[in-house]
């Protein structure tokens, strides 16, 4: 099944070279892709439970879902993320 999440705190490819590369991690998830343009991830994934780990892992690196609490310390998180996006991995 495919879906495709808003969210928050995006702010370059660094945000969505870490997101591509933690969610394609993950062992149900795959053909990662996010549009920071509109702040979204698309992917596939094979049950609810896949599902359910990717928005939780979104939310650990700083991008959480629409609808998830969108706390100080998520957006700190974000910019690491990013960081880490952009000049590590």
């Amino acid at each position: 099944m495919k879906t495709t999440f808003r969210i928050s705190n995006l702010k370059c490819g660094g945000c969505a070279k870490t997101i591509i590369t933690r969610l394609g991690e993950l062992k149900g998830i795959s053909d990662v892709s996010v549009e920071h343009e509109k702040d979204t991830v698309t992917f596939v994934y094979k049950d609810q439970d896949d599902l359910i780990e990717a928005a939780e892992l979104l939310a650990q690196l700083g991008y959480p879902i629409e609808g998830y609490s969108n706390t100080l310390a998520r957006k700190a998180k974000s910019y690491l993320s990013c960081a880490i996006g952009r000049f590590g991995n």
